[in-house]
C-alpha cells in the first residue's frame, strides 16, 4: 500500500533510456546457428510438392525441418477452454495465409540460411480464397477453414452452438414501444502490435538433456506449456529465461518461434536463434482482429435505450488461436457502460484466408467499447439531444444487471462520465451533474428497467 498515489521508481527505465538493457536479440552463444523460415506466398493453395535436399545441399546448412520433424504438430493452445486444436505449427497438406511457415532451416548465418530457404523445392496449387468476414456466410464462399467458416465449438454435450448467443428480455417487445430504431454499422480494423523488439528466441541444448530457452514471450509459463506439447517431453526438460520483453500488447503471447528453435537445436545439437525481420512482424505475426460490429437499437423520444440487436463478426484470420475467447469476453461488453433491459446478441467467430488474429491490449473489450460509444453519440445526435446526458441517463448504477445477468455492486459509470464530461469543458444540467450511482429510484427507475434489476444481497456464484 505504500505505492499508493506515491511516485515509484521505474527499476527498469535507466537501462530503458540509456540504451543498456538486454533484450533477447542481445544474445550471442558460441557455435549459434540462425534460423529462417520458408513461408508461403499464397492466401491459400495447397502444397503439392516440398523437397529439402536441395537446401541441406547449400553450405553452411546444418538443418531443415518440416511438419514430419514435429511430434505433435497440431496442438490447441486453449484446449484446456475447450477450443480444440486446429493449427498446425508447419503447415502440411495446405497453407491457409499468406506467409504461414512450411519449413525452417538453420545455418551458420543468416545469409547461408536465407540461400537454403530458396533452395527448397516447393509447389502449389492456388485455391479460391475468402478475405471478407462479409461474404463467409454466403453458399459459395471459399471454404476457409476445415471446420467450415466460422468457429463450430462453444460448448454444450450434444449439438455444440456455433456462436455465443445472449438473450434478455422481450427484444420485441422493446423495438414495438420504441419512439426511434437507429441503427449503425462499424468495423474496427486490424492493427498490428508494433514492439520494438520483433519476434526473437534462441535455445540452447544442454550436456544433461535439457534445453535453455530465451524467449521475449509475454507469458513464460504459458509459452513453456506449448512447447513441452509440441515436442513431447515433460516441463522438467525445459528452462525459460524471459528477457525482456521488448514490447508485447498482447501480440507476444504467441508461441511459434521457441518450439522451433527448440527443434533445430535438437536435431543439431547446437544453439539456435530465430529472429523476425521487421517485415516479417508486420505480414506474418498475428494481429488485433478487425471486426464487424451491426447494432439496432430501440430509443425511446428522451434518450432512453429500451432494446439492442447486435451483430458481431469477429475476423479469426486462417486459424482459431484465441479468437473463441475474444468473442467470448467481447460478449459480456455488448451493453458497454449501460443499463439496457433487452438484448438480443449473436456472436460468430469466422474463419478467413488472412493472417491469424489474436490478442492486443483489452482483447475484445476494446472494439466493442469503441463500437457502443460511438453508437450512444449517434443515438444523441438523431434525438438531438446532449451526448452527455444520453449516457448519464443510461449509465449502469448499483444493482442494475450486465447482458449476461451479472448484478453490479460497485459501477463506476457515473462519476465517470461526469468527469469526462468536466475535463471536456461541458457544463452539465444541475440534475446530470449531482447524479450519483446509487440504485435507481423514481424518474431513474422507469418500468422497462423494473424487471432487470438484480438481487444485491445474493451472493454471486
Amino acid at each position: 500500500m505504500r505505492a499508493v498515489g506515491a511516485r515509484v521508481e521505474k527499476v527498469d527505465g535507466i537501462g530503458h533510456v540509456t540504451g543498456q538493457t538486454t533484450f533477447v536479440d542481445d544474445w550471442r552463444i558460441p557455435g549459434m546457428l540462425w534460423a529462417k523460415v520458408l513461408r508461403s506466398p499464397h492466401d491459400h493453395a495447397a502444397i503439392t510438392k516440398l523437397d529439402v535436399a536441395p537446401a541441406l545441399a547449400v553450405p553452411g546448412v546444418r538443418a531443415v525441418i518440416t511438419h514430419e520433424d514435429v511430434p505433435k504438430n497440431v496442438l490447441g493452445h486453449l484446449e484446456g477452454l475447450g477450443v480444440p486444436a486446429d493449427e498446425p505449427l508447419l503447415a502440411e497438406s495446405d497453407v491457409r495465409w499468406k506467409g504461414q511457415p512450411i519449413a525452417v532451416v538453420a545455418a551458420d548465418s543468416e545469409e547461408a540460411a536465407l540461400a537454403g530457404v530458396a533452395a527448397i523445392g516447393v509447389s502449389f496449387e492456388e485455391r479460391p480464397a475468402l478475405l471478407d468476414v462479409r461474404l463467409a456466410f454466403e453458399a459459395d464462399a471459399p471454404k476457409a477453414h476445415h471446420w467450415g467458416n466460422w468457429f463450430p465449438h462453444f460448448g454444450g454435450p450434444d449439438t455444440p452452438p456455433d456462436h455465443r448467443k445472449i438473450r434478455k428480455g422481450d427484444i420485441d417487445a422493446a423495438f414495438e414501444q420504441a419512439d426511434a430504431i437507429v441503427q449503425g454499422v462499424y468495423r474496427p480494423n486490424a492493427i498490428e502490435q508494433m514492439p520494438v523488439e520483433p519476434q526473437v528466441c534462441a535455445c540452447v541444448p544442454e550436456s544433461n538433456g535439457r534445453l535453455t530457452i530465451h524467449s521475449c514471450t509475454q507469458g513464460v509459463y504459458f509459452t513453456m506449456g506449448i512447447v513441452a506439447g509440441h515436442l513431447g517431453v515433460p516441463l522438467n526438460r525445459l528452462k525459460f529465461i524471459a528477457g525482456t520483453v521488448g514490447g508485447g500488447f498482447g501480440g507476444k503471447v504467441e508461441s511459434w518461434t521457441e518450439p522451433v528453435v527448440a527443434l533445430l537445436a535438437l536435431k543439431t545439437g547446437k544453439p539456435v536463434k530465430l529472429r523476425f525481420t521487421r517485415e516479417e512482424e508486420f505480414l506474418c505475426t498475428s494481429t488485433r482482429a478487425p471486426w464487424h460490429i451491426e447494432i439496432a437499437d430501440a430509443v425511446t423520444s428522451d434518450g432512453w435505450i429500451l432494446g439492442r440487436k447486435m451483430l458481431t463478426l469477429h475476423d479469426a484470420g486462417a486459424y482459431a488461436r484465441f479468437s473463441p475467447y475474444g468473442v467470448t469476453k467481447h460478449s459480456f461488453h455488448i451493453a458497454g457502460s449501460y443499463a439496457i433491459p433487452n438484448i438480443h446478441f449473436d456472436g460468430y467467430v469466422v474463419f478467413t484466408n488472412r493472417t491469424p488474429t489474436s490478442a492486443m491490449r483489452g482483447f475484445g473489450v476494446t472494439s466493442v467499447s469503441w463500437t457502443i460509444e460511438t453508437q450512444m453519440s449517434r443515438i444523441a445526435s438523431v434525438l438531438g439531444l446532449d451526448p452527455y446526458e444520453v449516457r448519464l441517463r443510461n449509465a449502469s448504477r448499483i444493482g442494475d444487471t450486465t447482458p449476461n445477468w451479472v448484478t453490479l455492486h460497485d459501477p463506476s459509470s457515473v462519476p465517470v462520465i461526469q468527469a469526462a464530461a468536466e475535463a471536456a469543458g461541458v457544463e452539465l444540467t444541475a440534475d446530470y451533474r449531482t447524479m450519483t450511482r446509487d440504485p435507481r429510484s423514481g424518474d431513474l427507475l422507469p418500468e422497462w428497467l423494473e424487471g432487470q434489476l438484480g438481487d444485491l444481497d445474493a451472493k454471486e456464484s
